[in-house]
């Protein structure tokens, strides 16, 4: 497995790098935003570690940039920021994960053992309901012929929905099922996730396919 960490300080950097490489992955490290991105742009990496604040661009605007020109690679924010509003940005911005400085280096390592062990989006075919498509073979999701440019994080949420359609899901549930992990409840980890999968899927159509359910969850269904 192929990690890239982008993170501008040295001692972190060093650490990070040792450990990984220790733990058995191949490791690339760069020390600012602009270098970063560059990396992310011209290698293919299995998972990206990076750090919000960066000389150059931040790590705002590298995963930003990265999503809107279609990289799915799962991201993993570092920050010294436990602010739940950074939290969310992160996620909104199509984060896979956020880790608070300072951490335990086996705490990390365990979630980004998680991130990979994320099932592979498999033949198992194509699902479609009304206009809307899922090849799962090639993680590709139009609707109505349009691409909607999904990452890892939101397709597997979105296959989620289309494989349980018409039930109500928790977000005890959805979060188990697509993070995988234990997760703060106060953070809205599952409502900003559904919120940024509604802008692309429902958004800009005429019949919308995600509805709340009040107090219990969400429902995948063509009303």
């Amino acid at each position: 497995m192929k990690l890239l960490v982008v993170e501008d300080e040295p001692k972190t950097a060093a650490y990070l790098q040792k450990g990984f490489t220790e733990s058995g992955f191949t490791v690339q490290v760069v020390m600012d935003g602009d270098e970063g991105l560059f990396k992310a742009q011209q290698e293919a990496f299995d998972l990206i570690i990076l750090d919000v604040m960066l000389p150059g661009r931040s790590g705002w605007s590298v995963i930003e940039t990265l999503r809107r020109e279609g990289n799915t690679t799962p991201v993993l924010f570092l920050t010294a920021s436990d602010a739940v509003p950074d939290r969310v940005k992160g996620l909104e911005l199509g984060a896979d994960d956020y880790l608070v400085k300072p951490f335990a280096f086996s705490e990390l390592l365990a979630r980004v053992r998680t991130l990979l062990r994320r099932p592979a989006l498999r033949p198992q075919e194509h699902l479609k309901m009304a206009d809307l498509e899922l090849d799962l073979t090639r993680g590709d999701a139009r609707r109505s012929g349009t691409f909607l440019g999904l990452t890892r994080q939101e397709f597997l949420l979105l296959s989620l929905f289309m494989r349980r359609n018409g039930e109500v899901l928790s977000r005890t549930f959805l979060a188990e099922q697509v993070w995988d992990m234990n997760f703060d409840s106060d953070t809205n980890v599952v409502d900003v996730a559904v919120r940024r999968l509604r802008r692309k899927v429902d958004d800009p159509f005429d019949i919308k396919l995600i509805h709340t359910v009040r107090s219990l969850g969400y429902v995948f269904d063509v009303r």
